[in-house]
């Protein structure tokens, strides 16, 4: 891998980990989702390298569809009484940040849960 690469992956890696870490699922399933969807996402950001800036909210939408499927929804909401999941924002961004989406408040930044 180059350093064009590496950098927005290990950045994902981070970013995605600590918001695993903080609710509690960054063990075995939550950070084997996690190296999957890098492992997938190397490839994509080899043939678009311009696209580095979105790397971190695609591997974090990448470890929400793996969790949804095999653990129930990630990560969940701490401030409504209605379960349900933050959506992330912008879908295709820089910048991206978890969202309440039934109150349309920013709950926070990608890697600060």
């Amino acid at each position: 891998m180059s350093e064009t690469i590496d950098g927005p992956l290990l950045r994902a890696r981070a970013l995605v980990l600590h918001d695993l870490e903080a609710r509690g699922l960054a063990d075995a399933p939550g950070v084997s989702a996690m190296e999957e969807s890098l492992s997938e996402r190397t490839w994509w950001l080899e043939q678009w390298p311009d696209g580095a800036e979105f790397v971190p909210g695609l591997v974090a939408q990448d470890v929400q569809d793996a969790m949804l499927d095999d653990r129930g929804r990630w990560p969940l909401c701490a401030s409504c009484e209605v379960e349900h999941a933050l959506a992330l924002e912008p879908p295709l961004g820089d910048e991206p940040h978890w969202v309440c989406e039934p109150t349309a408040t920013v709950v926070a930044p990608l890697g600060s849960l």
